[in-house]
């Protein structure tokens, strides 16, 4: 079991490591390691091709065809990889299925194999992401009804992408299933067909934070979550920080904590505030979601009071508070560097150390192996960069360093670095609001003179 949940942490962490570069060199590098893959640990190592690979639309297809079902049904290989390989098409072309939706649809239609059956769904509602296909919503639904527990808890979550942001109705069938898999399936695949609703969520929220199952309750802590992301809306915060202190269920009050770093990513610079007190509750599963909020709304900000707040957090007593505490920091931390904070330094020394640690437990290894892909992410090629820099010191020693650089549009900018974004001062179109970034609405401030636009 220990062997396999972190043989499982390695395949997450190259793959986010990596994410949509196209760089498969560990994977293989490493063919007899991964040989070793059985089940579930197969099906993830398939699946992470298709983050590493996401969004090359063009090669999908054949990158993935040496382990997809042969002809459309279960061929001679493992349905673990099979399953995976369908799911990796969905996570290459998620948004962008047209050229594959046909083959994932035909690949479900053509196999009771669950395992199957649960890659297919899922790689489908990546697929066809918010698309509200009716065909594609009937072949996940049959699923649905088999009632098998695999492919029932994916058709669920497929059912839910596929129909994300639209409203669906698919609470009727959680009553029907004794499957808690199933449930939690459901749970997930409605809260996200409420996503961005906001006010029109309630009446959905409502009844399902009033279920006596508490799988229907952590669904809705997730729909809150989703209905109101980004919103910092104080009516959700109230409901959500209600169920935290209150719920019979752990797996509900863990939930609900998670749930605020959702509705407050916006305003990362507030949330260490809102959930310090839950940070320091007697109840573990309240601690972890009080990481995770920070991790998920303070993500790439490398906000220091954040840092401040997980630091404890890293070495709890508890083995899936520290999981969860080495997961968060690693997000917060992922677009910063050891010359910016020294801390990012102390945080990678720690997780080697964990890693490399016999005597750890499981949970924490698992934690900071996925920390170690986080906080990886994207790095490549800034070390190359860094490595031409100190090549060539002398071609840059006289150079002045400028106070200045103009951006082109678009540009990526970080969060640390929004404050410091300025319009140049002569520009004929300056924004109606401060804010340099996102969608932004201009003003002429010259508006006699003719317009000359670019081609």
């Amino acid at each position: 079991m220990r062997n396999s949940v972190c043989y499982s942490a390695t395949i997450y962490a190259n793959a986010i490591m990596h994410a949509g570069t196209t760089v498969d060199t560990f994977l293989r590098e490493n063919l007899d390691w991964l040989s070793r893959a059985t089940n579930w640990a197969k099906f993830s190592a398939t699946a992470g091709l298709g983050v590493i690979h996401c969004g090359h639309l063009q090669q999908g297809r054949s990158l993935m065809a040496p382990y997809l079902p042969q002809g459309g049904a279960g061929g001679g290989g493992s349905p673990y990889s099979e399953g995976g390989a369908l799911y990796a098409l969905g996570l290459i072309h998620a948004n962008h299925g047209e050229g594959i939706k046909q083959f994932l649809c035909d690949s479900l239609r053509s196999t009771n194999v669950e395992v199957i059956q649960h890659g297919a769904c899922l790689g489908l509602g990546l697929a066809a992401l918010g698309t509200a296909d009716e065909d594609i919503y009937d072949d996940i639904k049959t699923i649905l009804y088999t009632d098998g527990a695999v492919a029932g808890e994916a058709s669920g979550i497929g059912m839910g992408l596929l129909m994300v942001g639209t409203g669906g109705e698919m609470l009727a069938y959680a009553h029907e299933t004794q499957h808690e898999k199933i449930i939690r399936g459901l749970a997930l695949g409605i809260a996200l067909t409420v996503y961005g609703r906001e006010e029109e969520a309630d009446t959905l929220i409502e009844q399902m934070t009033r279920y006596q199952d508490p799988i229907l309750r952590y669904g809705g802590m997730y729909a809150l979550a989703l209905a109101y992301r980004g919103t910092a809306n104080n009516k959700a915060i109230r409901q959500l920080l209600h169920f935290a202190v209150s719920d019979v269920s752990d797996d509900v009050r863990r939930t609900a904590v998670l749930a605020l770093g959702f509705v407050m990513y916006s305003e990362p610079e507030q949330m260490p505030r809102i959930v310090s007190l839950l940070s320091e509750s007697y109840n573990p599963h309240v601690r972890y979601g009080a990481a995770l909020a920070v991790g998920i709304s303070c993500a790439g900000t490398g906000l220091s009071e954040a840092i401040s707040l997980l630091e404890p957090l890293t070495s709890d007593v508890v083995d899936f508070v520290r999981q969860g505490a080495l997961i968060a920091m690693a997000m917060v931390m992922v677009q910063i560097s050891e010359a910016s904070d020294s801390r990012v330094g102390t945080f990678r020394r720690q997780l080697e150390k964990i890693i490399l640690d016999k005597h750890e437990d499981t949970m924490s290894k698992m934690g900071a192996i996925l920390a170690s892909g986080i906080l990886d992410k994207g790095k490549s090629s800034s070390k190359g960069g860094d490595s031409m820099q100190v090549d060539t010191p002398a071609e840059k020693k006289n150079e002045p360093e400028p106070s200045f650089e103009i951006l082109t549009n678009p540009a990526r900018v970080v969060p640390a670095q929004e404050k410091y974004i300025k319009f140049l001062e002569e520009s004929r179109y300056l924004p109606i609001k401060s804010s340099p970034s996102g969608f932004v609405l201009l003003k002429d401030v010259r508006p006699d003179e003719p317009e000359v636009s670019s081609s």
